[in-house]
C-alpha cells in the first residue's frame, strides 16, 4: 500500500515487540502514521526492519509500571493495548493483567487519551467452563472500558498465521503425529480468524469513528471443529489424511505436556491454551463486517498463506518474540563479587586468514535446521533432555536461515547482542543450575588476518550448579573446541593457528552492547513477558 499523507496525531502501540504489534507498527507507518512504538527492550525495536522508519518514535516502557507507562502515552492520542502476561514465568497472568489494565484506563484518562484500540479474546462470560486465560482477557476488556476513555474491543478466537503460538501448536502436532490421540475439544467448534484480516480490522477501526466505545467479535467466513481445521492443515501441508482418535482420558494437563514434548510450546503456556479449546467459540455478533467490510481469508487459504511465509522464510513476527531483552549484568567481564558470584568459563580461539565479513556469515547462520556445526548428537540430547525436565529444548528453531536481529530465539537460546562483521552475543534459555552466555567475537588483527574466540560463561547457582560445570567440563572443552574448529573450516579461509584454549583477561572484557536511548532510564519493575 502506497504511504499516505502524514496523519496529524500520533498513535501508540504497546506491545510493540509481540506478534500483533510487531506487525501493526510497520502497516500503520505505510499508511502515513506517527506511530510511538512502546516496548520494556528498545534495542529489539531499533532492529526491526522498520526500526529507522521517519514516523516511528520508540518508547521503553513497563505497563506494571506507572511512571514509564505515563512518559511513553504523554503526546498520544490513540493507543492500541496489545499486552498481555500469559508467559512461561509469570505466576499469576490474571493478576499482573488487571493491574496493568488498571494503569492503562487510568493513565490514559489522565493524559487525555481519545481512544484506546484492545484485542482480546472470544468467548461466551456465562460459561462455567471458560478458562481462566479466556476469563482474563475479557476481564481486561472490562477493566479498559471502566475508564472515561472510550475503547474499541476486538475479540478473537484462534489466529491463524506463521508464527502465532495456536498455529505452531497445530502444525507440529500434525506434521508429527500421523495417528492422533486427542481430548473431545478436538471437536468443539471454533471460527478462526486469519492474521492478516485481524490486522485489517484493527486498521481499519482506526479510521472507523463508528466503532469508537464497540465491542465487536471479528472471525473468518468458517465455524469448524479442530478435527476438520486439522485435516485441512495436512491437506495444504502436503501429507496424507491424519487418523484422529478422540479419547475421554485427556486432561487440560495431560494435554498441555503432550503438546510440551511434541511442539516448541511450553507446557506453561500450552495449558492455559489448551483449556480454552474446551468452550465454543463462535461469534455471535457480526456488525463488524458492515462497518468494515473485507473479503475474508477462509481457513484454508489462512494455512495455506501461513506455510508460504514459513517456506519462504518471511515470518515477520512470532509468538516467541516478546520479552524484554536485558542480558544480565554478570555476563560482561567484571569482578565476581560486583557480578554475584564465581563466573566459570570456557574459552576458545582460532586465527584465519581472511577479512571479518568472510567470517561473520558461517557464525550467524549457526542453529537451527543448520545445527550447531559438531557434536549434533550432543546438542540433539541435551534439547531432549531439556524439553524432558520442562525447558524449552531445540525444536524452537530460529526465525531466518541467515538474519539474526536482537531478542531472536535461536534453539534454546536467545539473542542479545548482534554487532555486524563483530559480534554475536547468546544467553540461554534452557534449564540450568545456574545461568549460561555463549559469545561470538571477531576481531581483525594488524597483520590483516582475523581472530575468531569463542567465549562461554556459567554463572552457577549454588553447589548443584558448580558440579554440573565441573562434572561436564572435559566434554565442554572437547565440544566448544570442535565447534570453534569446524566453524573455522566452513568460512573455507585457511586456519593459521588453533583452535586452542585461553584465558581472558580483564582488559579483553566487552560490555554488552546498549543502545543510547536506554543508558539513562530509570530502572524498570518486574515486566510482563507477553504482547499480543
Amino acid at each position: 500500500m502506497p504511504e499516505h499523507a502524514d496523519h496529524p496525531y500520533t498513535v501508540a502501540v504497546l506491545g510493540a515487540t509481540g506478534y500483533i504489534g510487531g506487525r501493526l507498527v510497520p502497516r500503520l507507518l505505510e499508511r502515513g502514521y506517527r506511530v510511538r512504538a512502546i516496548a520494556r527492550s528498545a534495542y529489539k525495536l531499533q532492529c526491526r526492519p522498520w526500526g529507522q522508519h521517519k514516523n516511528l518514535e520508540i518508547a521503553a516502557a513497563d505497563v506494571l509500571d506507572r511512571s514509564s507507562l505515563k512518559k511513553a502515552l504523554t503526546g498520544v492520542r490513540v493507543a492500541y493495548y496489545l499486552v498481555h502476561s500469559m508467559q512461561p514465568d509469570q505466576s499469576d497472568f490474571a493478576e499482573a493483567d488487571r493491574s496493568a489494565a488498571q494503569n492503562m484506563a487510568e493513565l490514559a484518562e489522565e493524559l487525555g487519551l481519545e481512544r484506546i484500540l484492545y484485542l482480546g479474546g472470544l468467548g461466551n462470560e456465562t460459561d462455567p467452563e471458560l478458562s481462566h486465560h479466556l476469563r482474563s482477557r475479557i476481564e481486561t476488556g472490562h477493566i479498559l472500558k471502566r475508564g472515561r476513555v472510550p475503547v474499541t474491543c476486538f475479540r478473537a478466537a484462534m489466529i491463524l498465521g506463521s508464527g502465532s503460538a495456536s498455529f505452531e501448536i497445530m502444525r507440529y502436532l500434525v506434521d508429527r503425529l500421523p495417528i492422533m490421540l486427542t481430548p473431545s475439544w478436538v471437536r468443539t467448534l471454533s471460527q478462526p480468524i486469519a492474521v492478516r484480516d485481524v490486522l485489517g480490522y484493527l486498521e481499519g477501526a482506526l479510521e472507523c469513528p463508528e466503532t469508537t466505545g464497540q465491542t465487536y467479535d471479528i472471525g473468518g467466513p468458517d465455524v469448524l471443529s479442530y478435527e476438520e481445521i486439522f485435516h485441512i492443515y495436512a491437506k495444504e501441508a502436503g501429507l496424507h489424511k491424519r487418523l484422529i482418535i478422540p479419547v475421554p482420558f485427556f486432561s487440560p494437563t495431560l494435554s498441555s505436556l503432550w503438546i510440551h514434548i511434541i511442539t516448541p510450546v511450553p507446557a506453561s503456556l500450552a495449558r492455559p491454551l489448551a483449556k480454552g479449546l474446551r468452550s465454543t467459540v463462535v461469534c455471535e455478533d457480526n456488525r463488524i463486517r458492515e462497518l468494515l467490510p473485507r473479503q475474508l481469508l477462509t481457513v484454508q487459504q489462512a494455512i495455506h498463506f501461513a506455510l508460504e511465509r514459513i517456506r519462504q522464510h518471511r515470518v515477520e513476527s512470532c509468538w516467541m518474540d516478546a520479552g524484554e531483552l536485558q542480558p544480565p549484568e554478570w555476563i560482561s567481564c567484571g569482578d565476581a563479587h560486583y557480578a554475584g558470584g564465581t563466573i566459570l568459563e570456557s574459552n576458545h580461539r582460532v586465527r584465519l586468514a581472511c577479512a571479518p565479513e568472510n567470517v561473520w556469515k558461517t557464525v550467524k547462520s549457526i542453529g537451527g535446521e543448520r545445527g550447531w556445526y559438531y557434536g549434533e548428537f550432543l546438542w540433539k540430547l541435551r534439547g531432549i533432555a531439556d524439553r524432558l525436565i520442562g525447558g524449552v529444548g531445540l525444536r524452537r528453531g530460529r526465525r531466518d536461515p541467515e538474519d539474526l536481529l536482537p531478542g531472536d530465539v535461536l534453539d534454546f537460546w536467545r539473542v542479545t547482542v548482534v554487532e555486524e562483521n563483530s559480534r554475536l552475543q547468546l544467553l540461554a534459555e534452557m534449564k540450568l543450575p545456574g545461568e549460561a552466555m555463549l559469545q561470538f567475537s571477531i576481531t581483525p588483527q594488524i597483520d590483516g588476518n582475523t581472530e575468531l574466540s569463542q567465549i562461554a560463561r556459567f554463572l552457577p547457582r549454588g553447589l548443584w550448579g558448580m558440579i554440573y560445570w565441573y562434572s561436564l567440563y572435559p566434554l565442554h572443552g572437547w565440544l566448544f573446541s570442535g565447534m570453534l574448529g569446524k566453524i573455522a573450516e566452513l568460512t573455507g579461509c585457511e586456519i593459521l593457528s588453533g583452535p586452542e584454549s585461553f584465558t581472558q583477561s580483564a582488559s579483553m572484557c566487552t560490555l554488552p552492547f546498549v543502545p543510547e536511548t536506554q543508558q539513562h532510564e530509570q530502572p524498570q519493575t518486574q515486566p510482563l513477558k507477553g504482547e499480543r
